[in-house]
């Protein structure tokens, strides 16, 4: 069974291993300069590879007319540049489509800090690389030191020279290996006078500025210390990936260790001082025992410690533990620290659980393989008056002496009945009660009281404080020492449960408002509940703040207000900008009145969280400040989810939107060609032939042009139809129809406009009234028709009927054909629902008909439906449409 103590592996280590699998490595060849061989190196390298069975693929390589250079190439494969047109002229470049093509084992690109020319897939050359390492191959690059973007200002100020093409740090820190390639300077100038290098008359300006020994020295030592703090990272990750305990002294790591005394800060600016000698990362951590609360100015000074370390550069950290030195030292070597700084104050000690001393001679006494550093005090601290600690309220010492009291009666009570040989046990039991309801010093209180009750009403001679036997003020000693340890204990309990509830209470506020924030749908929603949680967890008034054109605005406020000071607002500002705390109790802006801190989240800021801090109130400590970067970190998180959802929306309503009008373009160009064109040929046919054209054709092409051209008015129709019908500005002009003799009128027209199909009218003699729109209505059923027309076939049979019902009239429009997919069944009332199976319309078609029959038919307060298929009688397809028929019903 593996011990609670047992070294663990760290999951952001396991976390950054488990993102490197899939992706190809990366071998980085770094150089000091120009000329110091990482071309031949790599090529030198993958000639080995490939040697070795490898598939090695040159994917770019600048040779600069070295000879030696271009024999290495001799015998590996080379990819075809890619040439960009670019300023009259084209330029070759690394074709990175052809690479991902190709998908070679290995991949060699030279110059991982070039620019690449405008028009190329990515502006960088090490954004290519990036890509065919996430396809998952391996690629071998080169680069020198000077082009690394945190190095750009210290090699001007070294060269006087400014590097244009730069790579960020952190496309070093993805690198998998680093190879460096160094040569002596003494080497290179002579590599270079011999033009190995560059030309000559470069070479000879070269050596001028550039390529000066000072200089080149510089430059390596660069090198030297970028590869070194690479590989010290990697070998940080690799221990703590495999729960491997340190220290390793591979390089030097520091951790300063502060408490809430005057030398903290002294403590800071000694470990940076420290850090910036050894040039190594630093820690400062402070640690506390479980239940441990600190007084406001203790508070006050370890957090203003902190935010100095943290402003110098230091990785923070609090622990908490019982036994402070095993945890420090737990921490430092799972951190690989090979140093620690710890202070020492004078003139007084520290105790420790175990009589260990103070914290720095614990810390020496335990560590093994790892550096102390103890400061002390550069003087003794001044002498301090006493001041009696916080006693807490009356209460407690009254519960104290009512226990007290109840103990004495209670023992008295049942030592007339029955012998006790201890009555001490009572008092015992009179201890823990105030210990557990009030404290500490309430049940030391009580401590005292037992022992003078004790030995006032049991210890002979009873009545007086006198001691008789010996042997009795040694049992009232180990009394008195048993309750105050009691009371001690029990009143440490008690405040370790009541700090262990107030976090959980923090976890579960936490929990909470994350839930909250999870479920609400938009960012103004978001920020609102925000602002009111966060209020109620602090007391105070509370802004959020989200950029609104080049400013910041008021999103939401608890409690509501939209104004802010111009101090608040530039704090707010410079907090946003540079994405760090500003405003009260801060090193900016601190009489602005408000502290704020940036709403970050990966890629960028969504807001700022501002919290009030009026001049009578005291400054946040440590643990609101903590829970509030717990709440503005998840704000930050809910609001850029509530933003990502918006867009998200957007794109999905502008992509219908899109779709939407592109099909009914493509549906309007199909529908309207077809009549326009027979509306055309007949024209044209009536201009350019009406010298031969008889009185019966030319009425014929008459004729077509005029059911053409009242086709196209049909569909013109139903598209205002249907945009009347959104707009909801359709308007009925009610009077009484004859379903009977609309039914014969639609079916003629049907005839009219070239319909194949066999038509069967099943109307009654008598007048089949319905109160409704006539144009409307016509428009309705005439749908429905067509519909029938279109999608039954050639050879259809299409049944019309109308039936006067109680309440209404029911015309049903039904044929033969091969009916509707069961797939389009529940959408056929849909716009833009289309079967493309039929060969009437060549396939394609608006999808508006049936949509406005729905339209239509509901304003009049009807109904329309598709009828199950008829098992009797399978195929085809049926429309029922019930209007009712009574002046006043419908709208």
């Amino acid at each position: 069974m593996m011990q609670d103590d047992a070294p663990r592996a760290s999951p952001d280590a396991l976390l950054g291993q488990a993102e490197r699998e899939g992706r190809g490595k990366l071998r980085l060849f770094l150089g000091a300069a120009p000329g110091v061989g990482k071309t031949y190196a790599m090529l030198q390298a993958a000639r080995a590879a490939r040697a070795g069975g490898r598939d090695v693929l040159v994917g770019i390589v600048e040779t600069h007319g070295r000879a030696d250079t271009e024999a290495m190439l001799a015998e590996l494969e080379l990819l075809p540049r890619l040439f960009i047109p670019y300023k009259g002229r084209l330029v070759a470049e690394f074709d990175i489509d052809a690479a991902l093509k190709r998908r070679p084992s290995l991949l060699l690109v030279d110059e991982y800090a070039h620019s690449n020319v405008e028009g190329s897939r990515h502006p960088k050359r090490w954004q290519d690389v990036a890509e065919c390492l996430k396809a998952g191959i391996d690629v071998w690059t080169t680069m020198n030191v000077q082009h690394v973007t945190s190095l750009n200002d210290v090699v001007q100020r070294i060269t006087g020279v400014r590097v244009r093409e730069t790579v960020p740090d952190t496309t070093l820190e993805v690198a998998d290996e680093i190879v460096l390639v160094d040569l002596p300077s003494d080497e290179l100038i002579r590599r270079l006078a011999e033009g190995k290098v560059y030309v000559e008359d470069t070479a000879i300006r070269a050596t001028q500025n550039f390529f000066k020994p000072s200089n080149l020295t510089a430059l390596r030592e660069l090198a030297l210390r970028q590869v070194a703090a690479q590989v010290d990272s990697d070998l940080v990750e690799r221990m703590q990936g495999g729960a491997i305990e340190g220290p390793w002294a591979a390089g030097e790591r520091l951790l300063v260790c502060l408490g809430p005394d005057r030398q903290a800060e002294r403590l800071v600016r000694e470990g940076k001082r420290l850090a910036e000698r050894l040039d190594a990362p630093w820690f400062a951590v402070t640690i506390e025992r479980p239940g441990q609360v600190l007084d406001q100015a203790a508070a006050g000074r370890l957090d203003a410690a902190l935010q100095l370390a943290k402003s110098l550069g230091a990785e923070t950290q609090s622990l908490v533990a019982a036994d402070l030195p095993a945890e420090l030292l737990r921490f430092a070597r799972f951190e690989n620290v090979t140093q620690i700084v710890v202070g020492k104050a004078r003139g007084r000690r520290l105790r420790l659980p175990f009589a260990e001393g103070n914290l720095a001679d614990a810390i020496v006494r335990r560590a093994k393989g790892v550096s102390v550093l103890v400061l002390t005090e550069s003087e003794a601290p001044p002498a301090r008056r006493w001041r009696w600690p916080e006693l807490g309220g009356w209460p407690g010492y009254v519960s104290a002496l009512a226990s007290v009291a109840t103990a004495t009666a209670l023992g008295t009570l049942l030592v007339r009945f029955v012998p006790l040989p201890n009555v001490s046990m009572f008092y015992l039991l009179a201890v823990l009660v105030p210990a557990l309801l009030y404290g500490i010093w309430p049940a030391v209180a009580a401590s005292f009281l037992s022992f003078a009750a004790y030995n006032f009403f049991f210890i002979d001679p009873t009545g007086t404080f006198t001691v008789a036997r010996p042997h009795e003020v040694l049992s009232l000693g180990v009394f008195l020492i048993i309750a105050v340890t009691m009371s001690a204990v029990a009143g440490q309990a008690r405040e370790q449960m009541s700090a262990s509830a107030r976090r959980t209470r923090a976890s579960r506020r936490l929990y909470e408002f994350t839930r909250t924030l999870s479920a609400l749908p938009d960012a103004g929603a978001v920020a609102d509940a925000a602002a009111g949680e966060i209020n109620a967890a602090t007391g105070r008034a509370v802004a959020i703040l989200r950029p609104d054109g080049a400013d910041l605005a008021i999103a939401a406020a608890w409690p509501p207000d939209d104004r802010l000071g111009v101090p608040a607002r530039t704090a707010a500002r410079w907090a946003f900008e540079h994405g760090e705390p500003a405003g009260a109790g801060t090193g900016t802006l601190p009489a602005s009145g408000w502290f704020f801190l940036p709403l970050s989240v990966e890629g960028g800021k969504v807001g700022v969280l501002g919290v009030e801090r009026p001049p009578e109130a005291p400054p946040l400590d440590a643990e609101i400040r903590t829970l509030l970067s717990a709440l503005a970190e998840q704000t930050a998180a809910a609001l850029h989810r509530a933003l990502l959802s918006t867009e998200v929306r957007t794109v999905r309503t502008a992509a219908e939107t899109e779709r939407v009008r592109n099909i009914l373009l493509a549906s309007i160009s199909h529908d309207f060609r077809t009549p326009l064109a027979s509306i055309l040929g007949a024209a044209t046919a009536l201009i350019d032939y009406r010298e031969r054209l008889d009185a019966e054709a030319r009425d014929d092409l008459l004729a077509q042009v005029r059911d053409e051209a009242r086709h196209l008015d049909q569909m013109v129709r139903n598209l205002l139809s249907m945009t009347r019908l959104e707009a909801g500005a359709l308007e009925i002009n009610r009077n009484w129809v004859d379903a009977g003799e609309m039914l014969n009128r639609l079916a003629d027209q049907a005839r009219r406009r070239g319909a194949t199909q066999r038509f069967a009218l099943d109307v009654p003699r008598e007048p089949v009234l319905v109160f409704a729109d006539g144009t409307l209505l016509d428009q309705a059923v005439g749908n429905v028709v067509a519909n029938a027309v279109k999608h039954g076939g050639p050879e259809a049979t299409i049944a019309l009927s109308c039936r006067a019902e109680e309440g209404g009239v029911t015309i049903l429009v039904r044929d033969d054909g091969p009916g509707v997919p069961a797939a389009l069944r529940d959408h056929v009332f849909e716009k833009f629902t289309r079967l493309r199976t039929s060969s009437a319309d060549g396939g394609d078609s608006a999808g508006l008909g049936l949509a406005i029959t729905r339209g239509i038919v509901d304003a009049h307060g009807g109904t329309v439906e598709l009828l199950p298929d008829d098992p009797a009688a399978p195929g085809g397809a049926a429309f029922r449409i019930h209007l009712p028929n009574e002046p006043d019903t419908g709208s």
